[in-house]
């Protein structure tokens, strides 16, 4: 039987939702996300004696008893409302849905540039008191990637070649980048995370257009031009 754990293309979905659905969902469940990233800062630096951590964990426990009361199986994918508005919510770097995310708010210019300002707190510490490496490239990785799409040529992640200039620290920072050029299916893109005292991480990104995605896209035409 073919699903969406083994088939991933039966993730991207158009369920065909309001605008105003979809903003309903976003006003209720992103602040719910919003309380689960401050519940993982906390949890990381409480200091408070072993009766209040065991009925924090209970509190937890009883909550997500909760909310998985009602779940999909897997993951969430992602998916367009009527109007094309895209949510790819589960996204472990912008996810509105996923408290792992930052999470990264794009902005996009009429010069092709794509940047976000956002802020990396204790949880992505990798050397003590600075961003995880693998974590500035989930960063730059998203960031690419969307640039990418805004272009007009999206794709998925073929390579990522990342120079490490120096130390990220934790805190508030900012990430952009922008189109090189095409070859093909091939969308190379490049950028960087920097912080108040300039670029600490440069990269390089190359997105292809899956196989699948390219010939949807030149059945969609054939069928719109007939």
């Amino acid at each position: 039987m073919t699903d969406a754990t083994t088939d991933p293309q039966l993730l991207y979905v158009q369920d065909r939702l309001s605008d105003e659905e979809i903003q309903r969902e976003a006003d209720l469940y992103g602040p719910l996300t919003q309380s689960v990233r401050g519940l993982i800062a906390a949890t990381l630096q409480t200091e408070v004696g072993d009766a209040d951590v065991r009925r924090a964990r209970a509190l937890i426990e009883e909550a997500a008893s909760l909310l998985q009361g009602q779940a999909i199986p897997g993951p969430y994918g992602v998916r367009w409302g009527a109007s094309g508005w895209m949510r790819d919510w589960g996204n472990a770097a912008a996810g509105l849905r996923n408290a792992v995310a930052p999470p990264l708010e794009m902005q996009y210019d009429q010069n092709g540039r794509t940047w976000v300002d956002f802020h990396l707190g204790p949880q992505y510490e990798g050397p003590a008191g600075l961003t995880h490496g693998g974590v500035s490239a989930l960063v730059l990785d998203q960031v690419l990637g969307d640039a990418a799409r805004a272009s007009g040529h999206p794709g998925m992640t073929g390579t990522l070649t990342l120079r490490y200039r120096r130390p990220t620290p934790l805190g508030d920072l900012h990430a952009e980048a922008r189109l090189d050029r095409v070859e093909g299916v091939k969308t190379i893109v490049t950028g960087h995370i920097a912080d108040a005292g300039g670029v600490c991480v440069e990269a390089e990104g190359i997105f292809i257009l899956p196989r699948w995605a390219r010939e949807a896209a030149a059945e969609h035409a054939r069928v719109t031009a007939g």
